[in-house]
Formats: structure tokens, C-alpha cells, sequence
């Protein structure tokens, strides 16, 4: 009997949009999968078209569900995608789907121009991560970010010694774990800086609300898997309970699935990489599946050390508002974001795959079970 070489994992990531969405749709249709695809009316960087794509694979009436979504976080979807892809080529996991009966939805880009554009933000500069908001009350105030706006964006990049002597030294004197939460925790003040939450919901917002509505009305348990990347040692993956911090049902639930060896960190506990968030995607499901319990994880992969990718972005941000820049700096700032965010080696793209394989697989067996 002739052996069959096995595809390796690694070959399902992609450089580019295109290439990513191109790989996805195509392992979907392989695998005999249905698509809905919600277009996004602006061009890629390279003039392609943009989309959200769902892909269904299961039962179309059965009250569980495992959502797997990628690209929150566009540049983040270069590895959320590739695993996406990898597992739709994976037959043992696509017999393993079709054996639980239970269904799975694979959100693929849930911010596609942050995607193909190389940023992490979306078309309107906006977190997508901190846009699940309600926008008709009053929004968190954050006047520990607005104090070190003039010092995260200078004038000039790249940024002065000056300046860069002057963030050492608040590091040195409040911590960097005291300036991650005070940056990264999101601001609804000035439209044109880092970690915006929006004065209103983004386009991403919206659609990930229409394909909940559109694809989990019978659902009455739905673990959902989110895909991130850019916090945490180089390999290194975090599982963060997706969920309010005071949802004690839900992260027993939570722990049930995929805290087995170590119980699910939450975010902005002082063991976590993440700071303490507001306005995360999960508040869709709560708000849009009522009848649906959510059982949720975040999957957190490991990168390059905080600062550098604090940094990475610093660069990204400062050339949004500076579009004139020359060529060259764009695409030197371009890579530096690309590579904050997507470690294009075999053993960690592979690692990606394993993780996300080993979360799915015990998501399915804790809601057969």
C-alpha cells in the first residue's frame, strides 16, 4: 500500500489576506462546507476583496455549537487563520467533528481590513476588542493613557533618545506592568490613537452580531474559541477565560473544558498577560444568543517580549497618522507590526495548530458530554 504523505501543518499559514482567505475557502469547500461570506466594501492592501466568512461544518438544527473565530485583532489572523485552515485539512479532527455531532463554526477575519492592511485595529482605527460597548451610557474614562498620548505617539519616528529615555524611565519608576494596563485598557478620547474603543459600533462589530443572529438561534450551549496572538513568552499559550471576572458559573464551566492541567487565568489577574479589558467581543453572544450558556477561551500565543510589541505598534499608530511617510519607513514599521504578531518559523506555527486542535477537541468532548 503506498503511503500517503500527510500535509504539514505549517503550509496552511500565509504571508498575506488573500493567500490566507484563499487557503480557507478552499480546505471549506474541500471538507464540503457551507460558507456565508460578509463583504466588506473597502479594498485589501493589494486590492483584493474583503470579507467575514463563516464556515459550517454539522447539523444545522443541534442546540450546542463550538464557535472558533479568528483575526479580532487583524494582524492576528495571520495565525488564527492558519490554524483554521489547518484543522478543515486535518481529516482525524473532521472525523472527530462528524462523530460528537456536535457542529462548528469557523469565523474566519472577523476584521478583515486590519487583516490585509497589517494592522490591528480596524478600518476606523477602532479596537475591535474594546468596541462591544454601550454606546448610549457613559463610556470608561482612561486619563492615564490621555497623560501618555504626546509620549506613545512623538512627531517623529523613529522616536528620539529622549524620548525613548523618558519611557525607560517611566518603566523603571511605575513598572511596565503598570503602563501596559494604563495603555492597553482601552480609551474612548482621542479618535486617533492606540487602543480606541470607538464612539460607536464598527463594521466588524455589526457583522459579528448579524452572523450570530443568523447562525445560533436554535443554540443552547455554545463554547466559543477566540484565536489571539502577541502577549506571552515566544510559544508560550495562554488560555484566558473569556468571560466577567465575577462570572464564577461560567468559569467553573469554563475550567471544566479546558482548565483540566491548570485552571483558566482571567484577564487582568496579576497572573495574566492580558490587562484588565472592557468592551470585549463576548458581550455579542450574551447580547445577540440570550438563550445560548457561553462557555468561552481565549487562546493567547506567545510572540516577542511586551516592549517590542509595544513598540511595534507605537509605529503603526504614529504612521496612521502620518501617511506621507516615504516608503521605505512604511514598510520597515509595516514588517516590525507583522513580525510583533506572527512568527513565520514550522515549530511555531505548528505549536499554534497543536494548541488550538487540543482546545477544540475538549471543547467537542465537554459538551457531548
Amino acid at each position: 500500500m503506498e503511503n500517503v504523505a500527510m500535509p504539514d501543518e505549517a503550509d496552511a499559514f500565509s504571508l498575506n489576506y488573500a493567500q490566507a482567505r484563499a487557503k480557507f475557502l478552499e480546505a471549506a469547500e474541500t471538507a464540503g462546507l457551507h460558507v456565508t461570506s460578509y463583504p466588506l466594501a473597502l479594498p485589501g492592501r493589494d486590492g483584493e476583496a474583503l470579507a467575514v466568512d463563516a464556515a459550517w461544518q454539522g447539523p444545522r438544527q443541534a442546540t450546542k455549537l463550538l464557535l472558533l473565530s479568528s483575526g479580532v485583532h487583524g494582524v492576528e489572523g495571520y495565525a488564527g487563520s492558519g490554524a483554521q485552515t489547518a484543522l478543515l485539512q486535518d481529516s482525524a479532527w473532521m472525523e472527530q467533528v462528524t462523530a460528537s455531532g456536535i457542529p462548528v463554526m469557523y469565523v474566519h477575519a472577523l476584521n478583515p481590513y486590519g487583516f490585509s492592511h497589517i494592522r490591528r485595529v480596524t478600518q476606523e482605527n477602532v479596537d475591535l476588542n474594546r468596541n462591544f460597548q454601550d454606546f448610549t451610557a457613559p463610556l470608561p474614562s482612561n486619563p492615564a493613557y490621555c497623560r501618555l498620548h504626546p509620549l506613545l505617539l512623538p512627531d517623529k519616528w523613529p522616536p528620539t533618545w529622549g524620548n525613548r529615555a523618558a519611557i525607560l524611565g517611566l518603566i523603571a519608576t511605575k513598572g511596565l506592568r503598570t503602563l501596559q494596563v494604563a495603555i492597553s485598557g482601552g480609551q474612548y478620547e482621542l479618535p486617533g490613537s492606540m487602543f480606541f474603543g470607538g464612539a460607536a459600533p464598527t463594521w466588524s462589530h455589526r457583522t459579528l452580531r448579524q452572523v450570530l443572529r443568523e447562525h445560533t438561534a436554535q443554540v443552547r450551549q455554545l463554547a466559543w474559541i477566540d484565536l489571539h496572538t502577541g502577549l506571552g513568552k515566544r510559544g508560550q499559550c495562554e488560555r484566558i477565560f473569556m468571560g466577567s471576572n465575577n462570572d464564577t458559573a461560567g468559569y467553573a464551566r469554563a475550567n471544566a473544558l479546558w482548565g483540566r492541567t491548570a485552571p483558566l487565568v482571567q484577564a487582568g489577574s496579576a497572573t495574566s498577560v492580558s490587562a484588565p479589558l472592557t468592551g470585549l467581543v463576548w458581550n455579542a453572544a450574551l447580547e445577540e444568543c440570550p438563550q445560548a450558556e457561553l462557555t468561552g477561551v481565549c487562546l493567547e500565543f506567545g510572540t516577542k517580549p511586551l516592549l517590542e510589541v509595544a513598540n511595534a505598534l507605537r509605529g503603526d499608530h504614529w504612521l496612521h497618522l502620518h501617511p506621507q511617510t516615504p516608503a521605505a519607513l512604511q514598510a520597515s514599521i509595516k514588517q516590525r507590526l507583522f513580525d510583533a504578531f506572527f512568527v513565520n518559523t514550522p515549530d511555531w506555527k505548528r505549536n499554534v495548530v497543536a494548541q488550538v486542535r487540543l482546545a477544540a477537541a475538549q471543547a467537542l468532548d465537554g459538551l457531548c458530554r
